[in-house]
């Protein structure tokens, strides 16, 4: 039997704090979202002056980066290099901001960043994913 690390609360705090650190130090209000695996929702962290609708979108983010095993950036350039065909892909949140985060070579979950400029938001689920991976 395979086994394989997964979230603890307290890593999914450490994730939420490096990454809110990251966006105040730039004064950029984001949405945080922390998914497992799976793209379920473990935490949401919507920042003071973050717009209501970016709780979704990071939340589809850091869905899609789990499922897809793979940042959303990688799809975004998929779509806009010319394979529109994977809008019809059952994933939302198809823009960059989600990133795996990655333990022993396995995906145990993801963070979603939305409200900035799409590298912004990169950099702020990159720090976040550091806290652990």
């Amino acid at each position: 039997m395979q086994t394989k690390a997964v979230l603890s609360q307290a890593d999914v705090i450490q994730v939420l704090d490096a990454a809110q650190k990251e966006a105040d130090n730039n004064g950029w209000p984001v949405t945080i979202a922390v998914t497992d695996d799976g793209g379920h929702l473990l935490a949401l962290r919507r920042l003071d002056g973050a717009a209501p609708f970016s709780a979704d979108v990071a939340t589809q983010k850091a869905r899609s980066a789990a499922l897809g095993r793979k940042e959303t950036q990688v799809f975004e350039e998929m779509i806009n290099g010319g394979r529109t065909a994977f809008v019809s892909a059952p994933l939302q949140g198809l823009l960059s901001g989600g990133v795996p985060i990655i333990v022993d070579g396995q995906v145990i979950g993801a963070v979603g960043i939305s409200g900035v400029k799409p590298d912004q938001d990169v950099q702020i689920a990159k720090a976040g994913v550091s806290a652990i991976a």
